[in-house]
């Protein structure tokens, strides 16, 4: 086996010859197992491809019984072949049959042979299949050699893209085109409905001559393409730092894309992969798959969110490299939904004019794409599962922001549905429009307070579109996540005065730091635990770290700038953490004023209930605190011990049920004694049942997403809190489980309880 670049380059010309030759894809596959059987001095050369999703095909051997070809098959995970698909990643090992995972297959006749290495065919992060050697001999297969054989696959794949194998059997049987109407559950980061045509981000790169020509050749060519690039991240950092509307957010984003483009590292990767003989083309996707099989075993949040940037430059150097005349990218319909793996911010920025919507396979909540998305008013959902492998480009896709879902190639019944839906939609924002400026005031006279929850300076347009009367949350981790480095005092307090222009005298509740769990700063050392949801986080990490609360503090101080102030502490357990928390508070108020800083005019603290211990402390803290704002969203995982988000068990707990609006009733009527200002924030209020039931409980704040302030309001207008509240006794008393269907039936039928089960 060649362990030289150069070596691995005369691998490469060997295999182009196979590539041109007569015959069909059969007998390109056989003799590609020969040439590199050979080449590395290997007993077996084998090649598996896919056959569906989940299983592997034998479809070409040289060492192993022929008549196990096409008939020899391994699930993914199954055998050392099997992990090396599941995983993404080689095995290599001279004692493969006392390696963990070891399947025997009879019909191969390979349990003689005692060496192994196995790399994954992939293409752009997707296995394609498997190339393994074996050898009866104990033997040691070194890096070059390991290197050598990935090179190979990644021309396996490449050609198998440009259809030199089409005539195997088995990569025959899993081509073709998705047919028929799917349903996809995602996340939702920025609401809506929306229709079009499928746009792939990705769309696939035909490379028909994967190896290089000549290498300083294809150097030259990735030279002047990353030139070209970074020219791009640039301009868009530029013009993110000199267009006065855009938020400091979205620049830090673009700084932090930028910063990848100049990577010298990626860079170094991209000319060692041409130097083993690959072309420019070639060398990026390898490159790319590469960080791709790292983003997927890579446990830290920030960590993968990188990549995914590192993902998107890869895709426009690609682009530079192929040229606009290769035609390989179509133009985007007008109104088109935006289908892709993950995208960066750059990518999403030059398709949001012609886009509707956006649908991410991967993605995150909190990712910079989510960011610009919402800033651009785009609907989004993200963790679309399997959604890049089956749809086609150009079928027709409805996306349901609301609710989380998407359709691809609807049915005409659902096609019409989701029409009139639409139609609803547009109707209700005009009815909604018209209630802004009416306070939302129940029918026996109950005023209850809607605000909104933002996170970035983005999100505050909406807040007088959307009728809502402040800002009842807002989470000041963002800012703090998409940069690569601490923000400075300076940042902080310019982005908090932004908020507070914006909000144009309405309340703002800014929320200190709630990092932790999946919230992970870059720059702060990370330490492994069993279970972060309930370990060190928020304000734990700000009463460990006071040097970073203090800064925040400050921050905030500095840029309310003598206008009136309002924070909370989120995930307070114990009295004790409330009071040292407001001491640093008021501590630092008092020294900035000392300094000549201005002081907030009206200085409001309050915590976030979001442990259920909080809620037997002693009456001290109630009457103490300013505000109390109950956090359901961690309050409901944590009361019914079910992780919200894990599908498995998050869907067995109902905000409803009778155990824990008992739990609400008692916070409630504990702030009442104390006289202590108290408020709803989490998805639950943004339901019209759920915010009715917490009206009746004497939950008169709630805070939401602006989009669902319109239906809440109108839900709240049209009911009687005493009917309510005789819905929820008339489900305790009857042991139902929840009060849903009792409060539904109040809501949606006659605005009044008749006693009788619903």
């Amino acid at each position: 086996m060649p362990t030289t670049k150069g070596g691995s380059r005369a691998l490469l010309r060997a295999l182009r010859t196979v590539m041109a030759s007569a015959g069909d894809g059969q007998q390109r596959l056989d003799k590609v197992v020969r040439l590199v059987a050979s080449n590395m001095v290997a007993e077996v050369c084998s090649i598996y491809l896919k056959r569906d999703e989940s299983t592997l095909e034998l479809c070409a051997t040289e060492g192993l019984h022929p008549d196990s070809v096409h008939t020899s098959r391994l699930k993914f995970g199954q055998g050392l072949v099997g992990l090396i698909a599941e995983r993404a990643a080689p095995i290599v090992t001279d004692d493969a049959e006392n390696t963990p995972g070891f399947r025997y297959l009879p019909e191969t006749g390979e349990e003689r042979y005692r060496s192994f290495a196995g790399v994954p065919v992939q293409r752009v992060g997707e296995v394609m299949g498997v190339i393994v050697v074996q050898n009866a001999v104990a033997r040691v297969y070194d890096e070059d050699e390991v290197e050598a054989l990935e090179t190979v696959a990644m021309v396996i794949a490449e050609m198998a893209e440009a259809g030199a194998f089409l005539g195997s059997a088995g990569l025959a049987a899993v081509a073709g085109r998705r047919q028929g109407p799917v349903r996809l559950k995602g996340k939702s980061v920025a609401e809506g409905i929306a229709q079009g045509p499928v746009y792939l981000h990705e769309p696939r790169l035909v490379v028909f001559d994967p190896i290089a020509e000549d290498i300083e050749t294809e150097r030259a060519r990735l030279s002047g393409a990353m030139t070209a690039l970074r020219g791009d991240a640039d301009r868009l950092f530029a013009h993110s730092d000199s267009n006065g509307t855009d938020s400091g957010e979205q620049r830090d984003i673009f700084e932090a894309y930028r910063m990848f483009a100049y990577d010298k590292g990626w860079q170094r990767r991209l000319h060692e992969a041409i130097d083993s003989g690959l072309s420019a083309e070639v060398a990026v996707e390898k490159v790319q798959s590469e960080a791709r099989a790292r983003m997927e075993r890579a446990t830290d949040p920030y960590l993968r969110e990188r990549l995914h940037d590192l993902d998107d430059l890869a895709n426009q150097l690609l682009r530079h490299l192929v040229g606009p005349e290769a035609g390989t990218a179509p133009e985007i319909p007008e109104g088109a939904v935006l289908v892709a793996r993950n995208i960066g911010p750059g990518a999403l920025m030059d398709h949001a004019s012609r886009v509707s919507a956006v649908v991410l396979e991967e993605g995150s909540l909190s990712s910079h794409a989510a960011i610009v998305a919402r800033a651009l008013d785009l609907p989004m959902i993200v963790q679309a599962a399997r959604v890049v492998r089956d749809v086609n480009a150009g079928d027709h896709v409805i996306v349901d922001g609301t609710e989380g879902h998407v359709h691809l190639r609807p049915e005409a019944v659902l096609q019409d549905h989701f029409n009139q839906k639409m139609v609803l939609a547009d109707k209700a924002r005009e009815a909604y429009r018209a209630l802004i400026d009416k306070p939302a005031i129940t029918r026996d006279g109950t005023r209850i307070a809607l605000k909104m929850n933002a996170g970035v300076l983005a999100d505050l347009p909406t807040l007088a579109e959307s009728g809502a009367e402040g800002v009842g949350l807002y989470r000041t981790e963002l800012q703090f996540m998409i940069r690569q480095s601490m923000p400075r005092r300076e940042a902080q307090a310019a982005l908090y005065s932004r908020v507070l222009d914006a909000a144009n005298g309405k309340e703002v509740i800014f929320r200190t730091l709630d990092i932790g769990s999946d919230k992970v700063l870059p720059y702060v050392r990370r330490e492994a635990e069993a279970n972060p949801a309930l370990g060190w986080r928020a304000v734990r990490v700000g009463l460990d770290r006071p040097h970073l609360f203090r800064m925040q503090i400050q921050s905030l101080i500095r840029g309310a700038n003598g206008r009136a102030l309002s924070v909370m502490f989120p995930m307070i357990s114990d009295a004790a953490e409330f009071y040292t928390a407001r001491d640093m508070l008021l501590k630092e108020r008092d020294r900035l004023a000392a300094m000549g800083y201005a002081a907030p005019s009206d200085l409001k603290i309050g915590l976030m209930l979001e442990v259920p211990s909080l809620a037997f402390a002693p009456d001290a803290l109630f009457e103490t605190s300013d505000f109390v704002s109950v956090g359901g969203n961690d309050l409901m995982q944590f009361f019914f011990a079910a992780d919200r988000e894990n599908e498995r068990v998050s869907q067995r707990y109902d905000m409803l049920n009778p155990s824990f609006l008992d739990f609400l009733a008692e916070v409630a009527r504990r702030c009442q004694r104390a006289g202590t200002r108290l408020s709803f924030c989490g998805e639950a209020a943004g339901r019209p049942v759920e915010a009715v039931a917490l009206a009746a409980l004497g939950f008169h704040e709630l805070s939401l997403r602006s989009a669902s302030i319109g239906p809440v309001k109108q839900a709240l207008l049209d009911i009687d809190l005493k009917k309510a509240r005789e819905a929820i006794e008339f489900a305790k008393s009857e042991g139902l489980s929840s009060a849903r269907d009792a409060l539904t039936k109040l809501i949606h039928n006659s605005h009044d309880f008749d006693g009788r089960t619903p």
